[in-house]
């Protein structure tokens, strides 16, 4: 018996319509066409380079597989040992939830909280409202809170950490290798695999495709022109489903489609960005003067600040591991700062020979700021796994919640910044193209 493909995963929306689909980029605020695309393609802003569409083979079916298998990952990475160690006939073995639940029993919730809601929590949830979505798209008929759940999904997907949580792990067994002999059980290499197959889940998501068969798409405001930027036409793109809406007088909105906020820019971009700079740089001063963990060894407590691993490391002959907690712990942090703030400043200075290349720090800073976390997560694994007594144990330190709220703080600043303020110059005097430029993508 032949089974018809569901129409979700028939026909893109550019073969359902008889009509140009517009698109206001959400870092440049050019407008433009969306040419058809075909599987493992993508359209890409004429202007600034930013990926507006990506398209997939089966998005729908694509998704769904993905997201169950890594869900059933999850589950298998729960429920078995995580890793164990031993030492003078002395050990200890955890599960991966004990990372998270130990934390607490030294008094530091808030990044026990944190732990357990980046590789575990946040991810399960992300996961289900996938399969509620395919699984409603696939049947044809969407299923309740459908709407809701995408606008969702874009909210979750820099706070899951699963990869990072990863090279935690690594970074972490790799530091105590020396001193114990180390056991990896099942539930390491089934959150490992976990981990790649959510990082396919998140980039298998072809959200025009999604809406489109959601909402389908309303008409562009009439007398939209392509080659300009939004705010100019007194419109704006939508930063979730992507629709074109026009603004009201007042300046702020509702997205027709999905009822997301609209704003011609984000409200008070600069004052929260410096805002929450501010605070980060504030903090990083505890995260990197009081010990963010402290190695007791034969009743002999030594604490170590973020520096003083590192140095540590690289008497051990770690210089790999070593680099990777300064990069991680020193570079992006600081870089974010540095790269915010100089971006912050000059941005009444930008023009269109310079915007690209800033866009393209904003891009990076936005992107590696996640990757701090690394030590936070050794902090909490190494917390967990080393509890021998007066003989070996590790507790953590007072800059363990500084240096998580650093990352957080970083994080949201890159998220209030809007990189249309860099863009915000007068029309450029090239030629302008009237849709985006298509590229072939993996797919």
């Amino acid at each position: 018996m032949r089974v018809n493909t569901p129409q979700v995963d028939r026909h893109p929306p550019e073969a359902r319509v008889q009509r140009r689909r517009l698109r206001a980029c959400h870092e440049c605020d050019w407008v433009s066409a969306l040419p058809p695309l075909g599987s493992g393609e993508k359209a890409s802003c004429p202007r600034c380079s930013h990926v507006l569409v990506k398209r997939h083979r089966y998005p729908a079916q694509r998704s769904m597989a993905l997201a169950l298998s890594s869900l059933i990952a999850l589950f298998v990475a729960v429920s078995f040992p995580f890793v164990s160690f031993s030492v003078s006939g002395i050990g200890n073995r955890i599960e991966l939830s004990q990372t998270a639940t130990t934390l607490i029993a030294f008094h530091q919730p808030i990044v026990a909280i944190a732990v357990i809601m980046t590789i575990v929590v946040l991810p399960a949830i992300y996961l289900i409202g996938v399969i509620w979505l395919q699984f409603g798209l696939l049947r044809g008929h969407p299923m309740p809170f459908s709407r809701d759940i995408a606008r969702s999904l874009a909210r979750l997907n820099p706070w899951m950490m699963a990869d990072v949580f990863i090279v935690g792990a690594l970074v972490s067994l790799i530091k105590i290798a020396g001193m114990a002999q180390i056991e990896l059980g099942i539930s390491f290499w089934a959150f490992s695999v976990f981990a790649i197959l959510l990082l396919l889940t998140t980039q298998s998501i072809d959200s025009d495709w999604m809406w489109f068969s959601l909402e389908k798409e309303p008409l562009a405001p009439e007398g939209t022109r392509t080659g300009e930027t939004a705010a100019s036409q007194g419109i704006t793109g939508c930063p979730t489903c992507g629709l074109i809406n026009r603004l009201p007088e007042h300046g702020k909105g509702r997205c027709l489609r999905c009822h997301e906020r609209l704003h011609p820019r984000l409200p008070h971009s600069l004052q929260r960005t410096w805002a929450l700079l501010f605070a980060a740089a504030v903090m990083y001063i505890p995260a990197n003067v009081y010990p963010i963990m402290t190695t007791t060894s034969l009743g002999h407590s030594s604490p170590s600040t973020i520096i003083g691993g590192v140095v540590q490391l690289m008497q051990m002959g770690s210089w790999p591991v070593a680099a990777v907690i300064f990069v991680a712990s020193v570079i992006v942090p600081v870089g974010k700062l540095v790269a915010l703030v100089w971006l912050c400043m000059v941005i009444k200075h930008s023009n269109e020979l310079n915007a690209q290349s800033r866009t393209r720090l904003y891009r990076l800073t936005e992107f590696i700021g996640r990757w701090s976390m690394v030590d936070v997560f050794v902090v909490a694994i190494l917390v967990a796994l080393i509890r021998a007594g007066s003989l070996m144990s590790i507790t953590p330190g007072p800059a363990a919640l500084a240096f998580a709220a650093v990352v957080v703080l970083t994080m949201l600043a890159a998220m209030t910044f809007d990189p249309r303020l860099i863009w915000d110059t007068p029309p450029p005097r090239s030629t302008r193209r009237k849709t985006a430029t298509k590229e072939t993508v993996d797919g």
